[in-house]
């Protein structure tokens, strides 16, 4: 007797990729509604924002084992300065570098400090929604693992909450911060980079440095908007769909990364073109092709020139 195979179906990588991105998205939004369920008003996140405030610090991290150490003694000396309830959540992508040991050490000391490690998955937006999504905190906030971030920060960024901000950036670009040590033709494309985000920022809730991330948001400020898990510029996302009232900008000098290696590079620019276009496609407006090329030519060719 002959048998006949069935031929295997085609597989389209832009389907699979789609359903990945999808998949990711509707695990977070479960986590989400799990963490609400268990946390009724007046006890977690839903709660009206008259509550006791908590922030929730995520760090997302990628290889990032020599780094965490020190940066976990600073954060946590900076956020004891300003006397509140907080957390701190490492959101690991499956870095395999010893960090978990790490995190678990530093952990047993404090339980404030915690790790989660996220499978099969990358991106930084991804990981930061994941943190926040495990956590009741009435404050969200993000900094980078490498220390060009200065957690001496915090307690700025913090005071601009407490000072009835919705959204407090640490930032580059505002009156007294700085680049660092960066050359002229680096500021330029930066500077460019920023200049096309412009048209999907609201008029009056701007910010200079929309490309930072170090930040800190109100939760009710994002609650019920569909924030993407995809890329690694969640701030202009923020600042282009969330429910904010007023933006606070907080000057900081770009530091020089302590160790290991940026993580910018070609898919970077791709999810940051791909975000543009969705939010100008929003505001019914598509980037030109020079403008596509300028963001293009900023974030590929030139690793970490506006790196967050």
């Amino acid at each position: 007797m002959v048998s006949f195979r069935q031929p295997e179906p085609e597989i389209d990588p832009c389907r699979e990729e789609k359903a990945r991105r999808s998949k990711s998205r509707a695990d977070v939004q479960a986590i989400m509604h799990s963490h609400q369920a268990s946390h009724p008003a007046g006890e977690g996140k839903q709660a009206p924002s008259g509550r006791p405030a908590k922030l929730a610090l995520v760090i997302p991290t990628l290889r990032e084992a020599t780094n965490i150490l020190p940066l976990l003694g600073r954060v946590r000396t900076a956020l004891e300065s300003c006397r509140i309830p907080y957390e701190v959540i490492v959101v690991d992508d499956e870095s395999g570098d010893g960090i978990e040991k790490i995190v678990a050490g530093v952990s047993a000391e404090d339980p404030r400090v915690r790790l989660i490690v996220r499978h099969g998955e990358r991106g930084l937006a991804g990981a930061v929604l994941r943190g926040w999504a495990e956590t009741d905190a009435t404050h969200l906030g993000v900094m980078d693992a490498d220390l060009q971030h200065p957690p001496e920060l915090l307690p700025r960024l913090w005071a601009a909450m407490e000072a009835g901000a919705d959204l407090a950036v640490g930032s580059r670009y505002a009156s007294g911060g700085s680049l660092g040590g960066w050359k002229a033709w680096r500021h330029l494309l930066s500077r460019i980079a920023v200049w096309m985000t412009l048209p999907v920022q609201r008029s009056g809730r701007r910010a200079r440095d929309p490309m930072s991330g170090f930040f800190i948001v109100r939760r009710e400020c994002i609650d019920g908007v569909a924030l993407q898990p995809s890329g690694f510029k969640i701030l202009l996302e923020i600042l282009a769909r969330a429910h904010l009232r007023s933006v606070v900008e907080v000057p900081f000098t770009f530091g020089h990364r302590y160790a290991g290696s940026s993580k910018a590079g070609a898919r970077v620019a791709f999810d940051y073109l791909r975000l543009l276009l969705r939010l100008y496609r929003r505001k019914g407006r598509t980037p030109s092709r020079p403008e596509q090329e300028a963001a293009r030519s900023t974030l590929e060719n030139h690793h970490g020139a506006i790196h967050n």
